[in-house]
């Protein structure tokens, strides 16, 4: 059981993060909850990705209540992505190359995040500029669309909205349609595909077919929020944790990680932001002034061949680059910050600790 109070040495806070794997990974592997993805697959065969912020409340499997392991994810702060990154390009290519070699369609979600009830607790990222974001995201659907084939044979990207009052989706048609999921009510499943095939008269049948299970999640989801009256979290800073790397699909809690996402052609700038943003919240005194973790990661599949020792060496590479960065920029910062290298085994969920 995590404890809901925030660890404030190192030891508590290297307790923490092994325990939320732990948790999460024990979820992820339960017999239940692979006979659910399995069946989910078999049923909804499209792959799909998230393109999101590094903010903790943009989790897509809970929004959607969809199994986890559907939604792959990709995070980096303020969700900014560039198709010219030669990496996010290279990694985006063979995810939609491992989809068709499989005889699956591909559906790209492309967020942007903002909180009705208060600019604030927005996207830090954007300067809490909710018509930024959308304009961003807008422009990366349209590139990501010119790239793969305007006729969306394959691969069909979606501007999509998360409100995170209520985690609620906004979808952005491609004729200006805009439709908000908090403010429709409940929909059958007729409903909800002449709604999908309206805002995406492009999209594919099977695509649709599969992007119908998402919409009716989020609008059962929204009306489980509303019955709780769930408190909305107040989102000042307040993460201890630079995550830098792939696999953090487990450290999805609020106000805890700033997630770096290894897209940028200059990681240098993101991980100074994020280091920036935390050097800010120790001398605020909402994290303890003491110890914060650099966590970088590296994923692999076969746990058999090369791919585990070349995770080890990328998640070391990603460790040492920071630290020299954050090092020559934050001098304060990198005494009190200590390096967690880890890999994460993509079949299980699990990390494992490099250093």
């Amino acid at each position: 059981m995590i404890n809901d109070k925030q660890p404030s040495t190192k030891e508590e806070q290297i307790a923490y993060l092994i325990e939320l794997n732990r948790l999460h990974a024990d979820e992820f592997s339960r017999p239940d909850s692979r006979d659910s993805r399995s069946l989910h697959r078999a049923q909804h065969p499209t792959e799909i990705a998230m393109l999101k912020c590094m903010d903790g409340r943009v989790h897509g499997p809970d929004a959607t209540e969809t199994p986890l392991g559907i939604l792959q994810p990709f995070r980096n702060l303020g969700g900014r992505f560039s198709m010219g990154w030669p990496h996010f390009q290279s990694v985006l290519t063979d995810w939609k190359n491992y989809a068709i070699r499989r005889g699956r369609h591909c559906l790209i979600l492309v967020t942007y995040h903002f909180s009705a009830g208060d600019p604030h607790r927005g996207c830090a990222g954007f300067g809490y500029d909710t018509h930024a974001a959308m304009d961003f995201t807008a422009k990366l659907t349209r590139d990501i669309s010119r790239v793969f084939g305007d006729r969306h044979d394959v691969v069909h990207p979606v501007q999509v909205g998360f409100e995170t009052d209520e985690d609620a989706l906004v979808l952005h048609g491609e004729n200006g349609e805009v439709v908000e999921l908090s403010k429709v009510g409940p929909l059958e499943d007729d409903q909800i595909t002449r709604m999908l095939q309206r805002l995406y008269p492009t999209m594919r049948t099977a695509i649709v077919r599969d992007f119908l299970p998402l919409v009716r999640g989020n609008l059962r989801h929204i009306t489980r929020v509303r019955s709780i009256q769930r408190p909305i979290i107040n989102m000042e800073h307040g993460e201890w944790i630079l995550a830098l790397g792939r696999g953090f699909d487990w450290l999805h809690s609020p106000n805890t990680a700033l997630i770096v996402g290894p897209w940028s052609h200059n990681l240098e700038v993101p991980v100074l932001t994020a280091a920036k943003i935390i050097r800010g919240n120790m001398e605020a005194g909402r994290t303890p002034a003491t110890s914060a973790i650099l966590l970088t990661s590296a994923i692999f599949r076969d746990p058999a061949g090369d791919e585990p020792l070349l995770a080890a060496e990328k998640t070391k590479f990603l460790s040492e680059m920071a630290m020299e960065v954050i090092t020559r920029e934050f001098p304060d910062l990198a005494k009190v910050l200590s390096p967690l290298a880890v890999t994460v085994d993509m079949n299980t969920r699990q990390m494992k600790m490099v250093n």
